[in-house]
């Protein structure tokens, strides 16, 4: 689209079209990737939410004849509420560790988050199915830190690759299946004499504060309500 309109620019203002450019040129960059690349990219992720959860149903339950466990709506909700709010505070935990002075190692740093993200991501779906609750997920990622380390590095490699986000996303969406069955077949190996990894902890932290504020206000907005009922 955008060489098109530049050809029009250029036949209709000979003379000043590189000036009319410059400052056209940004704007209908940002129109598009709003009105087409952003809708479309935020719609393939849904979909690939989708597919990402029957591709696990699949894989777990084709190992060993294993069945699912049956949890009900209100736990499977908050389950994956919390989950989602601690992942993304986990994931800008890394972003801001990034962001030490020594360069080096705040990059490290941040390959050590991803790549635990990553492969908490890919066991995260057998470990619902197998009935576990949050706190033991993270604690078996804590706990064997140097098998997730390296379970999650190609993907957060793959994913560092591209300059754009959206590129990175399209190649998460491609390879991620691969980590999510490779999940279900994979045991994970235990490392004896190394000390747990509580990286966790801050993200986690930061959670219980948030969602102790949220239900000290709960109990005040219902006192209102009654009041106003009396």
């Amino acid at each position: 689209m955008l060489p098109c309109v530049k050809l029009a620019v250029d036949i209709f203002t000979v003379g000043s079209s590189d000036a009319i450019w410059l400052y056209t040129e940004p704007v209908l960059s940002f129109a598009f990737n709003t009105l087409w690349v952003l809708p479309f990219f935020l719609l393939s992720k849904i979909v690939n939410a989708i597919w990402f959860q029957d591709i696990a149903d699949l894989a777990f339950q084709s190992t060993d004849g294993r069945t699912l466990v049956n949890l009900s709506i209100s736990i499977m909700l908050a389950d994956t509420v919390i989950s989602i709010l601690i992942e993304s505070l986990f994931l800008i935990q890394g972003k801001v560790i990034s962001m030490m002075p020594i360069e080096a190692v705040g990059s490290g740093c941040n390959l050590i988050h991803q790549c635990l993200l990553h492969a908490l991501y890919s066991f995260e779906y057998k470990w619902f199915s197998q009935g576990l609750e949050l706190h033991k997920r993270l604690d078996n990622i804590e706990s064997n830190w140097p098998y997730f380390l390296g379970f999650g590095l190609p993907l957060a490699l793959l994913t560092n690759l591209p300059s754009s986000q959206i590129v990175a996303g399209c190649v998460f969406s491609i390879a991620f299946p691969l980590f999510i069955v490779a999940g279900n077949q994979g045991n994970v190996v235990s490392s004896p004499g190394v000390p747990r990894l509580n990286i966790f902890g801050p993200t986690l932290h930061l959670t219980q504060i948030l969602f102790n504020k949220t239900m000290q206000r709960a109990p005040k907005k219902t006192n209102q309500v009654s009041r106003f009922t009396d």
